[in-house]
């Protein structure tokens, strides 16, 4: 089952690009055959997006001005990588204030598996 991780509303700000490739790169080596993709949520700073996208975040979300996300998305583009905005509210799992993350996990992966 494919999987997306996404960062937390503005992680890009507060943590940076940095700390989010290495966490993509250690899940992907402790899964390898897991199919992921990552997304790192910069919020609406285009600084913070640019620089992402220079530190070679191969995805990033801002949802800032529409224009601004569009010159964004052309530098994405010559990198390799992609610019998102608002992010999806459906089928989603928010770990953030999970008392048993685990057994929140077990639920949502099983529903899934299904096809819903």
């Amino acid at each position: 089952m494919p999987v997306t991780l996404e960062s937390a509303t503005g992680a890009g700000a507060y943590a940076g690009p940095a700390w989010w490739k290495a966490l993509i790169e250690a899940a992907r080596a402790e899964h390898p055959a897991a199919e992921m993709m990552a997304v790192l949520d910069c919020g609406e700073e285009p600084g913070t997006a640019l620089t992402a996208l220079r530190a070679g975040v191969s995805r990033i979300r801002f949802t800032g001005d529409v224009a601004m996300r569009g010159r964004l998305g052309a530098i994405a583009a010559q990198l390799g990588a992609t610019v998102e905005g608002e992010a999806a509210t459906e089928d989603v799992l928010d770990l953030l204030e999970a008392r048993n993350a685990l057994a929140l996990s077990r639920r949502f992966l099983a529903r899934n598996e299904g096809g819903g």
